[in-house]
């Protein structure tokens, strides 16, 4: 009789420990990005919350063809959600964005991270030949008289980023760049403490030559 007892008790745990995996499972399933909903509210957005159409500004797939507009087609899922956070907040201010970001939910900011992720990026040109040979020192050599490391370091030398550390740049609006690394410098946007301190050792033609090379990245 103990026998059966125990092992009806061994069954009951296992199958109790069974339904906990199971639903866990389940959660995780449930809580997973949705690439097909963020598509759909970077399409369409949602006026009923406030949130406009990303593509207006960001162009289809992410690809902006405005040059104040970042293109976001590629960007790492981490690095989208954490900038939407972040606009939320007080360490990146954009009247538009910050509006947007705010009326988003969670399960918003990871979809449309998925989403974007998975877009390809369209490539970029470098325009500006007289200071070609600037950008390229700074983006794979910094300028070590100022103490300014090699852009490559974190970037990567084709401006691919590291996922979940730093940003893809590659074929990125040369006018978006300069705007942000501007930002970085005056203190309008203070949410990497790396770039704050690397924008104030840049001039501004130190500024526009790494950024139009970073344009032709690929």
């Amino acid at each position: 009789m103990n026998r059966v007892l125990s092992l009806c008790l061994k069954f009951l745990a296992v199958a109790l420990c069974s339904a906990l995996v199971t639903a866990q499972a389940s959660e995780q399933k449930s809580a997973a990005a949705d690439p097909a909903k963020g598509a759909a509210l970077y399409s369409g957005g949602d006026p009923a919350r406030g949130i406009t159409a990303c593509i207006a500004c960001h162009g289809a797939e992410g690809n902006a063809v405005i040059p104040q507009n970042p293109k976001l087609g590629g960007q790492h899922a981490a690095y989208i959600k954490k900038q939407l956070h972040d606009f939320q907040g007080p360490d990146r201010n954009n009247a538009i964005m910050t509006m947007i970001a705010k009326a988003m939910t969670p399960e918003d900011i990871d979809n449309i991270a998925a989403y974007l992720s998975a877009q390809r990026a369209t490539p970029g040109v470098a325009k500006v030949k007289e200071t070609a040979e600037l950008g390229r020192k700074i983006y794979r050599a910094g300028i070590a008289e100022k103490n300014i490391p090699a852009c490559a370091g974190c970037h990567s030398p084709n401006g691919a980023g590291i996922p979940a550390q730093y940003p893809r740049i590659a074929g990125q609006h040369q006018d978006y760049s300069v705007t942000q690394l501007t930002n970085f410098r005056t203190g309008t946007r203070s949410n990497s403490a790396q770039m704050t301190a690397i924008s104030k050792r840049l001039t501004d033609d130190e500024m526009k030559a790494v950024s139009d090379y970073i344009t032709g990245l690929r």
